[in-house]
């Protein structure tokens, strides 16, 4: 897997039915995995593994300044036009 979090913007990739989309401020999960026990679990799990710790190496990487907590868009609820 070649995958350097932060570095591009949605850039998106799958483990099982868990989708991970790489932009330059987050990367986000979601969906979900079923790490079974075999061969196939045993490979999400390594993926999921070496997806986590590059995050995690990238957060930790000297110079970074990390901010308290990134702020999210703010989302509007609007009302149903079909009902």
């Amino acid at each position: 897997m070649s995958f350097r979090p932060y570095a591009e913007e949605a850039a998106a990739f799958q483990i099982g039915d868990l989708t991970i989309e790489n932009r330059l401020d987050r990367v986000a999960l979601f969906g979900s995995l079923d790490l079974t026990r075999d061969k196939v679990g045993l490979q999400h799990a390594r993926m999921l593994r070496d997806l986590l710790a590059a995050v995690v190496t990238e957060l930790e990487r000297p110079g970074i300044d990390l901010s308290e907590a990134t702020k999210t868009a703010s989302t509007d609820t609007i009302k149903n036009p079909f009902g």
